[in-house]
C-alpha cells in the first residue's frame, strides 16, 4: 500500500463538492483530514493523508485536478530553511509527531516531511524562523 500526503487548494466554485468522498468510493483510497480550512466565499485548502494502490493514487489525483482543484505534495508547501536553522531545538519539543527530531551524531536539527501534518506549531516556534508553511 502506498501513501501520500498532499494539498487540496479548491476553487470557491468546488467548495460544496464532494470531492474527497468520491477517492474513497471510486478509487477505493483510505484517507485523513491533517487540516482544512474551508471558509464559504473564499478558496479552501485541505491537507489529506492518502493511502492506497500506487495506480490508484495516481488516477484519483488526476481526477481531482481534471475537477479543478490544485493538487501539491506537502512536502512543498512545508518547507525547512537550513541555513537559517541555528539548531536550537525549539521546534522539537513541540513537533505531535517527530518530524523534526535531533540527529544522535552530531546534535542537528532535522526534517522529515514525511512524518509533517502540516499543524504549523513549528513557525512561530522559531526562533530564526527557519520553518515555513506556503499555504
Amino acid at each position: 500500500m502506498a501513501e501520500t500526503k498532499v494539498v487540496f487548494h479548491y476553487p470557491t466554485r468546488l467548495l460544496e463538492t464532494p470531492v474527497v468522498s468520491r477517492l474513497v468510493r471510486d478509487f477505493n483510497l483510505e484517507f485523513n483530514i491533517l487540516r482544512a480550512d474551508v471558509t464559504p466565499g473564499a478558496e479552501g485548502i485541505v491537507v489529506l493523508g492518502l493511502a492506497g494502490e500506487t495506480k490508484d493514487i495516481e488516477r484519483a489525483l488526476a481526477w481531482v485536478k481534471k475537477q479543478g482543484v490544485a493538487v501539491q505534495p506537502l512536502e512543498k508547501d512545508v518547507v525547512r530553511i537550513d541555513d537559517r536553522c541555528t539548531e536550537c531545538g525549539a521546534c522539537i519539543t513541540l513537533c505531535p509527531t517527530a518530524a523534526l527530531w535531533r540527529e544522535v551524531d552530531t546534535q542537528a536539527v532535522r526534517f522529515d516531511p514525511d512524518k509533517c501534518i502540516a499543524c504549523e506549531i513549528c513557525v512561530p516556534a522559531c526562533p530564526p524562523r527557519a520553518m515555513r508553511v506556503a499555504f
